[in-house]
């Protein structure tokens, strides 16, 4: 009885551990699974419907136009152009995406956020930037570094990161994520620009702030 016991125990922390291998996105079983809205004849795969393997064509797997800067004129100073699974059908259930970070000069901020399905590895190819991210929670360790052009540094998976351009020229930087959507929260903008807006006396405590100052600050964040 007492081995029963401990064969049901192992095996059901094999199981939770499996499960937790497999909370991201999950290996594919076929090619690919090119992702389309036809309701009618697609299959549900990973949030989309899959396009019969033998209607797909080359521009399912293309996209076009991450020669192009992104518009840095916001309060931000930052552009980030996303080739996920929604430009690049042909991405469904490979796990991956990529994007495209544009810095303005000199205080050019892509802002603290998280991405909650996927690792982000960054590559400079133009001017110097400060970036880093923090541990989570009791340590909350900041680890930072300054990136020049061919330099490459790994966010991991839902922590809080940032890259600041701290060049006199523009920067720009391209971004892989293990994921074929992996989401973004941008800390400020989730927290004080809600729709509907938290109560402010829930932010009022939680940051330690007069109900004025909550108050502006939801007042100065956006949603994008």
């Amino acid at each position: 009885m007492k081995g029963m016991r401990c064969f049901l125990v192992a095996f059901t922390l094999l199981a939770f551990a499996n499960s937790l291998a497999s909370a991201f996105d999950p290996s594919p079983l076929q090619d690919f699974c090119v992702a389309i809205n036809d309701t009618k004849n697609g299959v549900f795969v990973n949030g989309k419907f899959c396009k019969d393997p033998k209607l797909a064509v080359a521009d399912d797997f293309f996209y076009s136009g991450l020669n192009m800067p992104g518009n840095t004129s916001n309060p931000v100073g930052s552009n980030v152009t996303t080739v996920n699974v929604d430009q690049i059908p042909g991405l469904n259930t490979l796990g991956i995406s990529l994007v495209r970070i544009d810095y303005a000069p000199y205080g050019g901020l892509n802002p603290p956020h998280t991405h909650p399905r996927g690792t982000e590895i960054l590559v400079v190819v133009e001017g110097t930037l400060y970036v880093g991210f923090v541990t989570s929670n009791p340590e909350n360790r900041l680890f930072t570094k300054v990136l020049y052009p061919g330099d490459v540094f790994v966010f991991p998976i839902g922590l809080i990161h940032f890259q600041f351009n701290i060049g006199k020229t523009e920067a720009v930087a391209f971004a892989g994520l293990s994921s074929q959507n992996a989401g973004v929260i941008t800390i400020a903008n989730a927290v004080f620009g809600s729709d509907p807006p938290i109560n402010p006396d829930v932010l009022t405590k939680a940051f330690q702030l007069d109900k004025n100052m909550v108050a502006y600050l939801q007042s100065r964040f956006w949603s994008d």
